[in-house]
């Protein structure tokens, strides 16, 4: 598989999304196909969230690995001194948003490397920054929860 070619950069949210086969998988699917980067601060975040759910963080990397994801269709990109600073300048560009330092380094590396990023996070798409953001699946309102009257069953 190529390796990334001015590919899009993932979010956690992303790779996620790709893993767990859920909405705008098949998005995130055509862009590895292509080539795409994850700094290695969002790869972190999606093996923790892994983790958090009982996987392996090891044994998970090691399976992308074997697939020819990691180090193959999906580069992972050191977080570099530079990314850093970068990061730190967002911070004052997105506190609205509510981002996270790994969400601004996934964006500081979309900036090193004039990349596209793609993300689930549709409150990226509000940021007025000159990154190319690419929300994966369209934004959608969950249904109202009904309160259930006491010891009635939750069927």
């Amino acid at each position: 598989m190529p390796g990334f070619a001015g590919g899009p950069v993932l979010d956690a949210s992303a790779l996620l999304a790709y893993l767990g086969d859920e909405p705008g998988a098949n998005v995130v699917a055509d862009a590895v196909a292509g080539g795409a980067a994850i700094s290695a601060v969002n790869l972190a975040e999606a093996l923790s969230t892994a983790a958090a759910k009982g996987a392996d963080a090891e044994q998970l990397a090691n399976e992308l690995r074997d697939r020819g994801l990691l180090d193959g269709a999906i580069t992972v990109e050191p977080f570099t001194t530079a990314d850093a600073i970068q990061t730190a300048r967002l911070r004052p560009l997105t506190r609205a948003a509510g981002l996270s330092p790994g969400d601004r380094a996934c964006l500081a590396l979309a900036g090193r490397l004039q990349a596209a990023v793609l993300t689930s996070d549709a409150g990226w798409s509000t940021l007025e920054l000159p990154i190319d953001v690419r929300v994966i699946r369209l934004a959608t309102t969950p249904a109202p929860r009904q309160r259930r009257a006491a010891g009635a069953s939750p069927l």
